[in-house]
This record gives C-alpha cells, sequence and structure tokens, in this order.
C-alpha cells in the first residue's frame, strides 16, 4: 500500500518533470529572440497605412502578432506546470518513517510497563469501541495497533532496534511514478497501461513521421507545391510577357492576363474549396471586375459563358485576385474574405517561384527568358500595390500608364487627368519636382487637403531609387575572347529621401508585411534571353557585409593581389553595403565572335516605377590564344532536374490545348534568336543613367 501511495505522490512530480525540460529553455530561447529585435520603424507612416492597421501598435494588434500557435502552446504549457506545481504542494502527502515510540509518545528504549500505559492511553482516545470516527478507527489499526506490536513481541522489537524495522532487513525498494489503477495489471486498467505504452513509444512517433514525409514530398524548400512547380514549368512561355513585345496598345491587358491566368493554376489555389453559398457573392463580383477580364466585347455572351465554363477554383482565383487588383474588396463575404486572404498570403511565395522558372536555364547556352521574368515582376508589383492591370496600359504621355500614381495614397484616375493638364504626365515628373511645388500642384489643382499632400511626401520619401554599376571582364587577360569565363562585378546602390536602407514598402492595400526584394538581370533583349540573374535584398546588413567581403577576398587572391590590397579592398566594400549598395557577383562563358548589347535591368516586386535599366555594347574577339581557358562544358550548365522535364512530357496533354495556342504566339519569332548570345567585355562600366564606357545603345520602349 506505500508503495502505491507513493507512485500516486510521484507521478505529477514525474510529469511536471517531463513538461518542463523542454519548456524552459525553449522558453528563454524565445525572451532571448524577442528582446534581440531591433524597434526601429521601417514601415510607411502615412494616415492611409495607420488606418490599414498592418502596421498599428494596438493592444489589439500585440495580442494578434503574440497569438500564434506555437506562443499559445508555450501559455498553455506553463498554466499546466503551475497547476502541476500547485497540486504537488497542496496533495502530495510525505512518506512518513515508521517509529513506534514515536507513535506511542515515548522516549527510546522505554520499558514494557510504560509501552502497556502509553498503548491503553491511545486506546481510550481511538480504539473503535471510544471513538466512532472512521479516522480514528484508521489510525489505530495502522499506527497504534502496529507500534505496539512491534514493541511488544520480543523479535519485532529486536529487528526494530537492529535492523530499523520491526519485519528485519529491508531490500531496496523501486515504484513507477505512475497513478495506481494503471499499476493494477487486472482487468481493464491493464489494457489502458498498455494502450498507453503502444500509443506514446509507437503510435505517436509513427504518426509523426508520416505527416512528415507526406508535407515534405508534397512541398518543395520554399514551402511550394510540387504540382504547382510542374505546372508553372510547363506554362511559361518564351513569349509570356507584357508590353515589351510588339503589341497593340488594346491588347497590352491581356499580356498581363495570361500571367495571371498562369499564377492561379497554383496547386494552392487550386486547393481552396468552392463553397455553393459563394456563388452569388461571385457573380457579383464578377461584373465589378468584368473590365478587367480581358474579354471580346463583341461576344460577351459567349466569353461570359467560356469564363464560367472553367475549373470553379480558378474562377474564384482570379475573380478574388481581380477584386484585389480593383480594391473591390468590401463586398465579399465573410468565407470569400477568410480565402481572399489566404490567397494574397501565398502570393510572393508564388510569385517567387514562377519568376524563378521564368529564369530557369532553358536554352542550350544556359539562358533563361527575359520577357516573362519582366511580366511576373509587374504582375507582383500590382499585386502588391493593389493597381488594376488595366492602368498599366502604355498611353501618349506615359509608357507606364497611370498605374504608378495609383500607388500613392489619395490617388484616383480623375487626380491624374487633372495634374497631368499641368503638364505632369509621368510618375517620374512628379517626383522631380520640387516639395514645394508638388504641395501647391496637389493642394490647387488635385484638391488634397494638406494633410493628404504630406501623405504623398511620406510615401515619395520611402520610395527607392536604384544605381547600378557593373564591370565585366576576363580575370587576368585583356579583353573578352570567345570561349572565356567573363566575371561580372555589380553594385547596386539604393536610396531614399529618408535616407533609410532596409524599409518596407507603401501597400495599405496589402494586408501582410512585404519585404522589398530586387532582381538584377543581365539580358541580351534582343533574343529574350537572361545570361545572369541574381535576387537582391537590402533588409540584412550583416549578411550582406559577410557575402561581399568574402566575394572580394576570393577575386583579389585570384588576381594575385597582397595581403594589403586585400584588406583595403574588403574595408571599401564594407563602407559600401553600409552605405546602401549591395554587391553581386557571377560568372558566365564568352559566347562566339560578335558585338552584343546587353542591358541589364533591376527590377523591384513591390514598388511600380523604381526599376533601373541600363544598357552595354559588348565586344567578344575571336580566339588568338592557345587553347580555352576555364572552358566550361555543356553538360556543366545548369538544367532542370529530370523529373520536372519528364512531368512536362508526361503530363503535356492533361492541360488545356487552349492554353497552348494562347501562349505560343510569339514562339516563331524567338526560334532562331536563341543562339545568339551577350557577354561582357574587358572593364566596361555601366552606371544607373545607362550610360557605358565603351558606348551605350538606347532604351527600348
Amino acid at each position: 500500500m506505500a508503495a502505491s501511495e507513493e507512485n500516486n505522490a510521484l507521478f505529477p512530480i514525474f510529469v511536471l518533470t517531463m513538461i518542463a525540460l523542454p519548456l524552459v529553455p525553449y522558453t528563454f530561447v524565445n525572451l532571448y529572440y524577442t528582446f534581440r529585435k531591433k524597434t526601429t520603424d521601417i514601415n510607411c507612416r502615412c494616415s492611409v497605412c495607420f488606418r490599414s492597421g498592418k502596421y498599428r501598435k494596438s493592444l489589439f494588434r500585440r495580442i494578434s502578432n503574440f497569438s500564434t500557435y506555437s506562443n499559445l502552446t508555450v501559455v498553455l504549457l506553463w498554466v499546466v506546470v503551475v497547476l502541476l506545481a500547485l497540486y504537488i504542494k497542496h496533495v502530495n502527502v510525505e512518506i512518513q518513517i515508521f517509529e513506534p515510540f514515536s507513535i506511542l509518545g515515548l522516549e527510546s528504549g522505554a520499558s514494557d510497563s510504560e509501552i502497556k500505559k502509553a498503548y491503553r492511553r491511545l486506546s481510550i482516545l481511538y480504539h473503535p469501541d471510544k471513538n466512532p470516527d472512521p479516522e480514528a478507527h484508521k489510525y489505530f489499526i495502522d499506527f497504534i495497533s502496529k507500534a505496539y506490536q512491534a514493541l511488544t513481541d520480543p523479535i519485532s522489537r529486536e529487528n526494530f532496534e537492529k535492523y530499523g524495522h520491526p519485519d528485519g532487513r529491508q531490500g531496496l525498494q523501486m515504484g513507477i511514478a505512475l497513478p495506481e489503477f494503471l499499476l493494477n495489471i487486472d482487468g481493464a486498467s491493464g489494457g489502458v497501461l498498455l494502450l498507453g505504452i503502444v500509443g506514446v513509444c509507437i503510435i505517436l512517433p509513427l504518426t509523426i513521421t508520416v505527416i512528415y514525409l507526406s508535407r515534405s514530398s508534397k512541398y518543395t524548400g520554399n514551402y511550394v507545391m510540387h504540382h504547382t512547380m510542374y505546372a508553372y514549368y510547363h506554362f511559361m512561355k518564351p513569349s509570356l510577357a507584357p508590353r515589351h513585345v510588339t503589341v497593340p496598345v488594346s491588347n497590352v491587358s491581356s499580356w498581363y492576363s495570361k500571367v495571371m491566368e498562369v499564377l492561379i493554376r497554383a496547386a494552392e489555389y487550386m486547393e481552396i474549396p468552392v463553397r455553393r453559398t459563394d456563388e452569388e457573392s461571385l457573380q457579383k463580383l464578377f461584373l465589378l471586375v468584368r473590365s478587367e477580364l480581358n474579354l471580346d466585347l463583341r461576344n460577351i455572351r459567349q466569353e461570359q459563358a467560356k469564363f464560367w465554363k472553367q475549373h470553379p477554383a480558378l474562377v474564384k482565383s482570379e475573380l478574388l485576385m481581380q477584386a484585389h487588383l480593383t480594391r473591390e474588396t468590401a463586398a465579399l463575404s465573410p468565407y470569400l474574405q477568410r480565402d481572399f486572404k489566404k490567397m494574397l498570403a501565398l502570393a510572393p511565395r508564388l510569385l517567387e517561384e514562377l519568376m524563378k522558372m521564368a529564369i530557369i536555364p532553358r536554352t542550350q547556352q544556359g539562358h533563361g527568358w527575359l520577357r516573362p521574368a519582366i511580366g511576373v515582376i509587374e504582375l507582383s508589383q500590382s499585386i502588391i500595390q493593389a493597381v488594376p492591370l488595366s492602368a498599366r496600359k502604355a498611353t501618349g504621355a506615359s509608357s507606364e500608364g497611370y498605374g504608378p500614381f495609383l500607388q500613392l495614397p489619395h490617388f484616383s484616375e480623375a487626380v491624374v487627368k487633372k495634374i497631368s493638364r499641368k503638364r505632369v504626365r509621368t510618375f517620374q515628373d512628379l517626383r522631380d519636382m520640387k516639395p514645394q511645388e508638388r504641395a501647391e500642384l496637389l493642394t490647387q489643382v488635385a484638391g488634397f487637403t494638406a494633410n493628404e499632400s504630406q501623405d504623398v511626401e511620406v510615401v515619395l520619401e520611402m520610395m527607392p531609387s536604384i544605381s547600378i554599376d557593373i564591370t565585366c571582364e576576363t580575370e587576368g587577360e585583356e579583353g573578352i575572347q570567345e570561349g572565356d569565363i567573363v566575371t561580372m562585378q555589380a553594385w547596386i546602390t539604393l536610396h531614399r529621401w529618408n535616407n533609410l536602407i532596409a524599409a518596407l514598402p507603401h501597400s495599405p492595400y496589402f494586408p501582410f508585411e512585404k519585404e522589398e526584394n530586387f532582381w538584377l538581370l543581365l539580358a541580351d533583349s534582343s533574343s529574350n534571353d537572361v545570361w545572369m540573374s541574381q535576387k537582391v535584398n537590402f533588409m540584412d546588413e550583416s549578411t550582406a557585409i559577410i557575402a561581399a567581403s568574402k566575394a572580394i577576398q576570393e577575386s583579389k587572391e585570384g588576381s594575385g593581389a597582397t595581403a594589403k590590397e586585400i584588406k583595403a579592398a574588403i574595408k571599401e566594400a564594407i563602407d559600401k553595403v553600409k552605405a546602401g549598395s549591395r554587391l553581386v557577383m557571377s560568372k558566365f562563358q564568352a559566347p562566339s565572335e560578335g558585338n552584343y548589347n546587353l542591358t541589364s535591368y533591376c527590377l523591384c516586386d513591390s514598388w511600380i516605377g523604381c526599376d533601373s535599366k541600363t544598357n552595354i555594347k559588348l565586344k567578344v574577339l575571336k580566339r588568338s590564344r592557345a587553347g580555352t581557358r576555364n572552358f566550361v562544358a555543356a553538360d556543366e550548365i545548369p538544367s532542370l532536374e529530370d523529373g520536372v522535364e519528364e512531368e512536362e512530357e508526361e503530363g503535356e496533354d492533361d492541360y488545356d490545348d487552349d492554353y497552348e495556342s494562347e501562349y505560343s504566339e510569339d514562339d516563331e519569332d524567338v526560334k532562331g534568336k536563341d543562339a545568339k548570345g551577350a557577354v561582357a567585355n574587358g572593364s566596361a562600366q555601366v552606371t544607373g543613367d545607362g550610360s557605358s564606357s565603351d558606348g551605350s545603345g538606347s532604351d527600348e520602349n
């Protein structure tokens, strides 16, 4: 009985120990990283962003940010720990050692007469015939009677005096910190114990393993489904592009629509349920965004019927995304609002993977496609800023339409028309104005209040300006000859009027925090080839310093520089990074002899009108040196995984034939151009103004 009571008392202690062992260090680690975070405000401070509530530091906002599954689990476990501690403190009974002399109230070594007197005295108080209390009866039997018997029986008393126990020498006793009903293997309790052991030791680890393996086989490293990657690879075409292709202005929005149609084919979007209750809301939403769906107005009935015949998930995804772009989300039902936010939360991740599918090596030379890459980035800009695709149609005054104006607070198409009468026809015209002139224009012409005009200034101060300084050369040699390995070094410098480097973009209609990402592309626009691509981020300065220092050190060591020169070059690179620059280095193989017009693009995925584009003329000479330096074999060029190529061949017939015909309009124009390449000339430099040391072509429209 004593052993069972001891086990029952130890069970809460055992549970408390098992919970506290991982919980305490995990809590301290979380607190450390929480207090280590910087508190600098890097988000937009305009009134529109404040009213959106995305960055508002209210009590509800703080609670919402804290209310993650991980944090709630930690809090719940701490509540369990406190309750267990209180239970152990109040319920747990200390194990009493059997002391017969103490029980009878005698000194050690008392005589037999004294023992009998004490027993008679306690019997009057606790004997069942004298005291009807059940507790007194139990105490008399369990303690008083046993103590009297242990001291009056010669053998028991000898054992007690010799071994400390009436029964003689006691062996080591061990127990299990489990409740008594689990230790009693008779009846149903044995099955409970067996189920507990099997569940904790076998079923639980097996379940966790199965869930992990099933999830890892379903998603890529960027938490994007494999089926999404296969669909994006299949539907990505070299002609999938926006206004950079020569098409009538009226058809520009159709190019964006085609990029949109590829985006919404993500498996994540296809898994969003389509409810019967959504039908009425989607019908109303269709009427609001119909002008953005690129339907042929001459056959509007047939076009509408064709649109609704698509897969319901595609219809729902496109309507919700168009509702976001046109800012028509107020009429969404609560269920659609939840699906809408889920779509937007997934959009940046999916757009990044779609971008990778555009620039992944597709040609024999290992080049990606330029036009689809630009189309994906510009669609990302529209989604982050909630700007309709039709607003980005080129007009006579601006090649970007009035879309860039709509990312400013309080701006609308009517406001753009008003200020265009004052010869402010492009977004750059507005940015180039002096603050005082701009304030007068907005207050006197556009009808803004002083506070609204100040909001515009705040956003303009947040907008980045990008400049690029590129050097392309063959290490250790003069000029570039065909087959050489060319090293491209690019310094990308970011500047804002408010002098911030790391900042979050103004995006009040995008309900989640979104970091600015920039994509550097070195491409030949005439052949639609991307020779080099790199994602650039200005949020993490320490990582950029480490990467730049390592790249500069390796470059200088390869050129035979001294230790002093290497140290000076690393210091200069660190100073540039701290001043707002990022280093991008890449290598590619020079193509055949000829003159090439390369273009470097630095594209921002969050702002409209902040992209940078520079041109450079490069010359590749005929090989005159013996051998081929560092020649890269064709089989060493990065290629897609075999699984993706096989999936394309096997699943080619599984997709709609309509998309094949729609996306292959310009395939014939691209054929024959892939053989053309673009390569760097020795020590040619390019800056953000589009100039080059050896000449520069004019920007293409």
